[in-house]
């Protein structure tokens, strides 16, 4: 592949036969692309690539470098609002492939290193080498076009201590020691989601981190091929998803999430941006334009997912035959508004977005007021669609195997009764809608919805610091000053 053009799928696919070690169900895994974990999620991981890198597709999903040839759209660096939703069209169009089921896509972690490349100075002013680092790693990734995932939370452990004061001060991945060479890292960090089948991991820490902690104090990126990196997967619905048919989401777009450990790990010099500096850990998100510009682009994804779950609402109705019940047409109209604000939170973001240097940036307040809200509204929407559904996403065939008994495809047949779709449409149908919201897939997607941002105490925060209260206040001193005390005494006295 020649740098500067987009990557083919099989191109992605050969990347990820390089000896990693991932380890799932006591063993470790030879080749992501075949096993039986992993295979069809990397297959449509193939997909994607080779969709940006279609001809018909180059205006769509890709842009011309600054340094010539063409690069994915995730990489770019909008300098306006035109170029800015040129993008979002580019995600829009990548992320319905997987219908918002792949939270770590290659464009989440890819928009965070952009938006630190936007901020570049902030590095520049900690430490002008690393800042270099910083620079040509981005340029490096949107070259190659690599898929990144990223590892910013600490294990749980125990909560009520930090990651020095835990027995094991290694729990939590932190430097065991230093030389000229680089930093060598040892213990966990999480979660790895889509990492399987991502080319590099980016290490850091977005958890606030204090003075004695700056031994954990580290941004660094580095192959998930690295020497002592071990991919401890979790459980995989693929594999637990063997057909299609039973199973459409699950077994195609199970992302995965893997704890990563690092048996001290060498990091070179040239991969670190951060080096025992717990004020930069926050800096490079929050003074960046890294933690808005990721988060704008986790918004487009789940602005397709909600639209993707209302047509699973509207299909329900039309199986059922309900569709025209008033009361049915109120719980679709309530869903339809919801979905609109998502769209319109994601379009706000875009217009009410700012210049930062050479770069036009999404509005920080609107962003963080769609993850408050999403975080609540995923789960209600959830309910809605078992609501609308009743026993339909429950009492269906138990494999598709039912239909190869001639017996039971008749049964099927006759039971399986829809107004609007054959029986074997309606069964195929709900088969997907219980993949996406009462399967251990969709379980998990529920989960993943109401914390990828973090608990909602952080979202709401951020909502917080980022509101224009001035301008509220404002509003309210002005309205105060209006009128006195004294005004309306005399008033009273003259009436």
């Amino acid at each position: 592949m020649s740098k500067s053009e987009p990557k083919s799928g099989k191109e992605h696919l050969a990347s990820l036969r390089d000896g990693r070690e991932i380890f799932i169900n006591g063993a470790r895994v030879n080749d992501v692309t075949t096993h039986d974990a992993f295979s069809n999620v990397a297959r449509s991981v193939e997909k994607m690539f080779d969709f940006a890198k279609a001809p018909d597709n180059a205006e769509l999903m890709t842009y011309a470098t600054p340094e010539g040839g063409r690069a994915n759209r995730i990489w770019e660096l909008p300098g306006s609002y035109h170029e800015l939703v040129k993008r979002r069209a580019g995600l829009e169009a990548w992320t319905g492939l997987h219908g918002g089921f792949l939270g770590r896509a290659p464009d989440h972690v890819a928009s965070c290193i952009a938006g630190m490349y936007m901020g570049r100075n902030v590095f520049e002013d900690y430490n002008p080498k690393f800042a270099r680092n910083l620079a040509d790693y981005y340029k490096y990734a949107r070259d190659n076009d690599l898929y990144l995932t990223y590892v910013i939370i600490n294990p749980q452990a125990d909560r009520s201590k930090n990651a020095a004061e835990q027995a094991d001060p290694f729990l939590t991945a932190g430097v065991v020691d230093r030389d000229a060479e680089g930093i060598t890292v040892r213990g966990a960090k999480m979660l790895a989601t889509g990492g399987v089948v991502a080319n590099e991991v980016f290490v850091t820490c977005i958890q606030p981190l204090k003075a004695g902690e700056e031994n954990y104090a580290l941004s660094f990126a580095i192959p998930m091929n690295a020497k002592g990196l071990k991919i401890l997967s979790r459980k995989s619905y693929e594999a637990a998803s063997p057909s299609v048919f039973d199973n459409p989401l699950a077994s195609r777009f199970d992302e995965n999430d893997a704890v990563l450990y690092f048996d001290d790990v060498k990091v070179p010099w040239d991969r670190v941006f951060i080096d025992g500096d717990v004020a930069m850990c926050a800096k490079q998100f929050h003074a960046t334009p890294a933690h808005v510009y990721q988060n704008y682009q986790a918004m487009i994804r789940l602005s397709v997912k909600l639209r993707f779950l209302v047509g699973i609402a509207k299909r329900t109705t039309d199986v059922n035959g309900i569709s025209q019940f008033p009361q049915v047409r109120e719980m679709l109209g309530q869903l339809a508004a919801e979905a609109g604000m998502v769209d319109a939170l994601v379009a706000a973001m875009e217009a009410k977005g700012k210049q930062v240097g050479a770069y036009f940036v999404p509005d920080a307040a609107t962003l963080y007021s769609a993850q408050v809200l999403t975080q609540q509204l995923y789960p209600k929407i959830l309910n809605t669609l078992r609501e609308l559904a009743g026993g339909g996403m429950i009492m269906l065939p138990s494999s598709v195997d039912d239909f190869g008994n001639p017996e039971l495809a008749r049964l099927i047949d006759k039971t399986q009764q829809s107004p609007a779709a054959s029986s074997r449409d309606r069964v195929k149908f709900y088969k997907l809608a219980w993949d996406a919201v009462g399967s251990e897939f969709g379980s998990r997607h529920h989960q993943y919805e109401m914390f990828y941002a973090g608990a909602t105490f952080v979202t709401k925060n951020h909502a917080f610091r980022t509101y224009d209260w001035s301008a509220a206040d404002g509003l309210l001193q002005n309205m105060l000053d209006s009128y006195s005390l004294e005004d309306s005494l005399k008033a009273a006295e003259a009436a």
